[in-house]
């Protein structure tokens, strides 16, 4: 295998696909855009940026989908779970991370391996092979070849959560505590007495939006007002469900905001699940209203964006190639997954998919009893109203167990049974 294989794209996909194509020796040429260009939701140069959210969610094995498909990229030696533990910081149940640590963990690897050959450039068309991981923020010549090749793209409207100061917080409206005591006390509280809650969503619902054209909000990133507008108590059975916490006083608050570290350090912490599309002046007078963020200083403020994925049931194999051309696949959230690791999941297996053709080995993708293989047969599966997917049990194969945490512990079981037999076959 002499020649140079084009990755374009250095978000988690394409970071993860081109450092496991070089660690079995072949050569790549990862094309990445930016500093040259940057997209409206990026900021740093360095490869893998999180632009949402510096949290990878629940690290749970036996009864959450999305831990379970990270111990199943564990044990093919993901790079971006690599990342991930160097750098995470305490966030209860989750795996959260702090998100420049995290970037410049794989940055740093890229540039010192030798078989990745890194191109600061804009890529205009689709390469005759290789990886294209591009992302859901995919524009220009190359986003017009690629509909010319494949068709129309999809497209829905993603959003991030405001960022504040930790010492802008006012730690005397606060109390430290995990859901269900799961961690060590990592988030902040924001309680609501039924008053400040009524009053905050009222607000909430009356504040000026940013415009946005008719796409689609996928509803895994719904900004919190749209939530909000689906009835009075939507946001305390759902963002600011106070279920599982209890007061400094021994009580249960009427709703509850957390906080989410964003570094080790404390010094930033993110919204938790208020991801939002109101104006920047609006944020902040709204959000103001929580007591505990009255004075609050807003390192970022939440925005959307428009992501565009394939009509991946027309265009892709469950390998992640393509129908047209069996040395050309995408990987990321163009390709309808939806999520860090789930992105992460694709690059990976798109790369190994890749690594055995190149070789001559033909290995079947992973079976749907592991949420590997179900997230990457659920984008290649004839579905006329496809939509991004990310981790859950739905996907997967069913096994006819009733006791749901008996069944979920169950199904992690033959989950990273199948694993261990795909990587055996594509060794």
């Amino acid at each position: 295998m002499p020649r140079k294989i084009p990755v374009v794209g250095g978000g988690l996909a394409g970071a993860e696909a081109a450092l496991y194509l070089a660690s079995k020796g072949v050569e790549v040429e990862l094309f990445e855009q930016k500093p040259a260009h940057f997209s409206p939701a990026h900021q740093s140069s360095d490869f893998a940026e999180l632009v949402c959210s510096n949290s990878l969610k629940s690290d749970d094995v036996d009864s959450n989908a999305c831990g379970l498909l990270k111990e199943e990229l564990r044990r093919l030696h993901s790079v971006v779970m690599e990342a991930a533990e160097h750098t995470r910081v305490p966030a209860g149940g989750a795996l959260a991370v702090e998100r420049e640590k995290f970037s410049a963990y794989i940055t740093q690897k890229i540039n010192t391996c030798p078989q990745i050959h890194v191109r600061r450039e804009r890529v205009t068309s689709l390469p005759e092979e290789g990886i294209v991981a591009t992302g859901p923020l995919t524009e220009g010549e190359l986003f017009e070849d690629i509909q010319q090749k494949f068709g129309p793209s999809l497209h829905f409207f993603d959003a991030s959560a405001p960022i504040v100061s930790a010492e802008s917080i006012d730690m005397g409206h606060v109390f430290c505590a995990d859901r269900y005591g799961k961690g060590t006390g990592d988030y902040l509280n924001c309680p609501l007495t039924k008053e400040e809650y009524e009053r905050f969503v009222e607000e909430l619902l009356s504040a000026e939006r940013a415009k946005l054209h008719d796409f689609e909000v996928f509803e895994g990133c719904m900004p919190v007002e749209i939530m909000a507008s689906r009835g009075e108590d939507a946001l305390r059975f759902g963002t600011f469900k106070p279920v599982g916490l209890i007061d400094s006083d021994g009580t249960r608050p009427y709703a509850v905001l957390q906080l989410r570290k964003e570094n080790v350090a404390g010094t930033s912490y993110g919204l938790v699940g208020c991801q939002t599309n109101l104006k920047f002046p609006e944020q902040k007078r709204v959000f103001s209203l929580i007591p505990a963020l009255k004075n609050a200083e807003f390192e970022r403020f939440g925005v959307m964006h428009r992501n565009t994925y394939l009509q991946s049931p027309d265009v892709l194999n469950a390998d992640f190639s393509t129908n047209s051309n069996p040395m050309l696949y995408f990987a990321g959230q163009i390709t309808g997954v939806e999520g860090y690791v789930e992105s992460a999941m694709s690059g990976l297996l798109a790369a190994m998919n890749l690594y055995n053709r190149l070789r001559g080995k033909e290995v079947p993708p992973p079976e749907d009893t592991c949420v590997s293989g179900a997230l990457s047969r659920y984008v290649a599966a004839p579905n006329a109203h496809f939509e991004p997917m990310n981790a859950n049990y739905g996907i997967l194969r069913p096994l006819p167990v009733k006791d749901k945490r008996e069944k979920h512990r169950l199904m992690a079981v033959r989950a990273l049974e199948e694993i261990e037999i795909f990587k055996s076959l594509s060794v």
